[in-house]
């Protein structure tokens, strides 16, 4: 057990306290600090938060009540029921939207600032929005964007009534997202227990529908519909969740590996080259933050299991190709945008060496081409022929935020920085941002996602200004919709929360890394470590100490040997 609670001390510093790491001053490989003055920091934070109302206000005006806005002719799109449905199959006929780039909108209003536009969204609302209607939606989809984003928001706002006239807010969110559940429950009726891809909001799952759905997709649930149960009573959503998860996890290779796409019918797998990125990321990612959230061991064993698989299997010094999880060998030798949460991950479970080394190569790629391709060959280090386009994906400056938080080094400030620059130089049009078509030529798109509201805004504002998240616990979902860690959501309260007077902690104090203490040293225990994982594979090879990371069990940086393996050890302080 001193394994998964020393991993688990270093996963809880969260994304709120302001920590310092072992490897602290690692952010670039170099030693220097980069000013950034606290009147930068206000500049940068001002101007994200003027990207975020040009994009937000276009949207209300132009948009609104429709789901996303179309930035190049101050159009709307009704794209809840496209999400994930390349081939535009049965998209509805009387569909109107469900504002859903307002739902999406609402916790980032909190982190600016605005009250007064969070209580007039969460009442609009209360009183307008309804899921009775005749849409056949991507479960996975909806359930992050629109059941994520009602959930956060309803805590939110129960939390500060007083922020509502005649204390207004009667819980209509949760019942909204109650609603919404309930709707998604149909999906999990097959034989294993797996959802369809998906699901009508108003008759369930119509007749032929797909039996093909992804790992991310019945994999990645667990976050809104545990929270759903544990706000309302209702154990269904949390228990189908659960079960969903249980089943793929048990469908895994002998290597601790899992493919890309399955039959929710026969528990099959139908393609088994498998990676980090598009169809698996959130699944990774929605294992370590269960753990947080609800503090239950089967989700830590695993995300322990499938990480040590990942570092195993998927890694070539800084990056991460893919491979088939039936024998780990190489398929895919290529960067997708999707992967560069990553580092932001790998941040959260303490392994902040090797997140700062694949941070670094994605930057490059993204200083390359001015934003982040979807897809990037790394044998030839080239743009994919077909996947040229940037959505205005909210990965890098995901993992940047989560990166300074643990590092403090400046330098990911600076990056920000970059960030925020070609969004405002590529994507920024008179009607909002705008996706990008083909980032070789700068072509737009017309298209706003919400995820640019939810996600990629918040994390480049919270960056520079984390004040919203001062004194307070939260897990975010891989939307970006921000849930409270609370001790009466774990189903057993592990040690990490306990004091020796039996009150919870506070998170800043049980860090090994904001600390400076190794995990090895807590309670005196030996702990296997899942931040450093040695190369295994006899074909892969160093070239420098900085591919060889920290091994956090004695916080001692490995180096690469003159035979080009690492292996040799050296203190860090």
């Amino acid at each position: 057990m001193g394994r998964l609670r020393s991993s688990f001390l270093v996963a809880v510093l969260l994304i709120i306290v302001n920590i310092n790491s072992c490897s602290r001053g690692m952010g670039r490989g170099r030693g220097r600090a980069v000013a950034f003055s606290p009147a930068k920091k206000l500049h940068m934070r001002d101007e994200v938060r003027n990207m975020f109302y040009h994009a937000y206000d276009n949207y209300m005006a132009h948009a609104f009540p429709h789901d996303e806005l179309k930035p190049l002719t101050n159009n709307f799109t009704d794209s809840l029921s496209q999400l994930g449905n390349l081939n535009l199959q049965y998209l509805p006929q009387n569909y109107n939207g469900s504002a859903l780039s307002l739902i999406e909108s609402l916790s980032t209003l909190l982190v600016l600032g605005n009250f007064t536009e969070f209580q007039r969204g969460v009442m609009w609302l209360s009183h307008n929005l309804t899921f009775d209607v005749d849409a056949r939606v991507n479960l996975f989809e909806c359930n992050i964007r629109v059941l994520g984003g009602l959930i956060s928001a309803h805590i939110l706002a129960s939390e500060n009534k007083s922020w509502f006239s005649n204390s207004s807010y009667n819980d209509r969110l949760l019942h909204l997202a109650q609603d919404l559940g309930q709707r998604f429950l149909p999906a999990f009726e097959t034989p294993t227990g797996l959802p369809y891809a998906w699901i009508n909001l108003k008759h369930g799952v119509i007749e032929n529908e797909t039996t093909e759905t992804s790992t991310s997709g019945c994999g990645s649930l667990i976050l809104e519909m545990g929270a759903l149960s544990r706000l309302t009573g209702d154990s269904r959503f949390e228990g189908a969740a659960l079960r969903a998860l249980r089943k793929l996890w048990n469908m895994r290779s002998s290597l601790d590996l899992l493919g890309t796409t399955l039959n929710v019918l026969t528990g099959e797998w139908i393609e088994y080259s498998s990676g980090i990125g598009a169809g698996v990321d959130s699944f990774y990612e929605y294992l370590l933050k269960a753990y947080i959230l609800f503090g239950n061991d089967e989700y830590w064993d695993m995300f322990h299991s499938a990480y040590l698989a990942v570092q195993k299997y998927f890694r070539h010094g800084p990056w991460y190709h893919e491979a088939d999880m039936r024998s780990g060998k190489a398929t895919y030798w290529q960067l997708t945008s999707l992967q560069a949460f990553w580092p932001g991950l790998q941040t959260l479970v303490g392994d902040v060496a090797a997140a700062n080394l694949s941070h670094r190569e994605f930057f490059y790629v993204w200083k390359k081409y001015g934003v982040l391709p979807e897809r990037y060959l790394l044998e030839h280090a080239t743009l994919h022929p077909t996947e040229r386009y940037y959505p205005l994906r909210p990965e890098l400056a995901e993992s940047t935020y989560y990166l300074y938080q643990a590092t403090k080094d400046p330098w990911y400030l600076e990056v920000g920085e970059s960030i925020v620059a070609s969004l405002n130089s590529h994507t920024k049009v008179d009607g909002g941002f705008a996706s990008v078509r083909d980032v070789s030529t700068m072509q737009l798109e017309d298209h706003q996602h919400s995820f640019f509201l939810s996600e990629t805004c918040k994390y480049l504002y919270l960056l520079y200004d984390d004040s919203f998240l001062a004194g307070r616990n939260f897990v975010f979902t891989t939307e970006g919709h921000p849930l409270p860690v609370r001790s009466l959501w774990h189903e057993r309260l592990p040690e990490a929360y306990i004091t020796s007077n039996g009150t919870s902690f506070k998170t800043s104090r049980i860090s090994p890394l904001s600390s400076q203490v190794c995990p090895e040293m807590i309670r005196g225990a030996k702990v296997e470590s899942a931040c450093h994982v040695p190369d295994l594979r006899v074909n892969h090879r160093c070239t420098s100490d900085a591919e060889c990371g920290i091994d956090s069990t004695s916080c001692r940086k490995r180096t690469c040997s003159i035979a080009g393996y690492c292996g040799l050890w050296r203190f860090v302080h």
